[in-house]
């Protein structure tokens, strides 16, 4: 609720009795100070407040008809609009326990009758200034919130933006550009999504899925370490050319590796990790045949499984120098050949309920002609 104060108007207070001349009595001490509404019973006071301008203060007396003060203040910190108006009841009960009562159920403060007026005044005005203070605070801090959420959004996509200038220094290496970048990372948040309603749900959680569809296009970042004439070499690779093609796996990992160790706060940099742990093993086959370290099955770890499977689906419906395109259907029996083999089967079958949506991806981003979509 906005405050009165915050639009430069003087502060409102209402009072609350059913004695007209109690109101006037207070109308005529606060009027020089303040605007001054009134209303003579609970539901009219709950009505009042609940309207523009609203009141920053509200005076009460207890002894009402129907609806007593008592009930008149619940019903007031019942409501999440009204409940942080400061209440003060101002009634003739002067008892100990009457008092505490009263603060019990919430009341900022408690003045009796007879009213002193320099009383009132001072109490009234130490009551605006607490809770002006109060909402400044409050405006302070959610200024400071929404500060913090800025930043960190405008870090993330500083961080996304760095990846994919990265990544995409690696793939224009390799005779590729950033669509590829943008493929096999869109492919990877599809099966993230598909396994995380399925099979993994407990594994693959919204933040997992972000770090890992985040870290994705530094899967092959490891290049920038391979020679040109092997890397852009047109022809099949020999077998001593085909040992230094394959270190890229282990040469991103460990410049991903060295630029973490370099951070005294390494938890800020968990999709890093995961990059790492992608660069290293998306080469790895289900049945043990892949490189660097030969693992098996679920020893690889799933975010490399899942761009495994990405990153060949990209290169088998793209022109490489060494091949032409496939056809959507030659690609499919690829990939089917390789479950068990070359790729998790749980990751199989999620590329098979989605394969509508790889190849509308593999349609948005294509390069050229080269994707077939027969």
């Amino acid at each position: 609720m906005t405050t009165n104060s915050e639009n430069f108007h003087l502060p409102i207070i209402l009072i609350v009795d059913d004695t007209p001349e109690n109101i006037t009595v207070l109308g005529e001490l606060l009027q020089p100070h303040f605007i001054v509404h009134a209303a003579t019973c609970g539901e009219r006071a709950l009505f009042s407040a609940s309207s523009f301008p609203y009141p920053d203060l509200i005076l009460l007396d207890v002894m009402m008809p129907d609806m007593d003060g008592y009930a008149v203040l619940t019903k007031f910190k019942e409501n999440e609009a009204l409940r942080d108006i400061p209440v003060i009841f101002v009634t003739a009960l002067d008892s100990t326990e009457d008092e505490t009562y009263g603060l019990d159920l919430g009341a900022a403060d408690y003045i009796t009758k007879p009213l002193r007026p320099a009383i009132v005044l001072a109490r009234v005005r130490a009551q605006l200034e607490l809770k002006y203070a109060r909402d400044r605070l409050r405006d302070q801090n959610t200024w400071l919130e929404n500060e913090v959420a800025r930043r960190m959004k405008q870090n993330r996509s500083i961080q996304d933006v760095s990846m994919r200038a990265l990544a995409s220094l690696a793939e224009t290496r390799d005779n590729e550009t950033g669509n590829h970048i943008l493929r096999t990372q869109a492919y990877v948040d599809i099966l993230c999504q598909e396994l995380s309603r399925t099979t993994c749900q407990e594994t693959l959680t919204k933040h997992c899925i972000e770090l890992v569809t985040k870290a994705a296009p530094l899967h092959d970042i490891g290049k920038v370490g391979i020679p040109d004439h092997i890397l852009l070499k047109p022809g099949k690779l020999n077998d001593e050319e085909w040992v230094i093609m394959r270190s890229h796996a282990e040469l991103g990992a460990k410049a991903i590796q060295r630029a973490l160790e370099d951070q005294p706060d390494q938890s800020a940099f968990d999709f890093l990790e995961v990059a790492m742990i992608i660069a290293r093993y998306h080469h790895e086959k289900w049945d043990g045949s892949g490189y660097p370290d030969g693992l098996i099955g679920e020893a690889i770890p799933l975010p490399a499984r899942l761009m495994a499977l990405a990153d060949v689906f990209d290169a088998l419906m793209n022109r490489r120098c060494y091949k032409a395109p496939m056809t959507i259907e030659q690609t499919k029996e690829i990939i089917l050949e390789g479950r068990g083999k070359h790729f998790d089967p749980m990751v199989v079958d999620a590329f098979m309920n989605r394969q509508e949506d790889f190849f509308k991806i593999a349609n948005r981003y294509a390069e050229n002609d080269d994707i077939h979509f027969t």
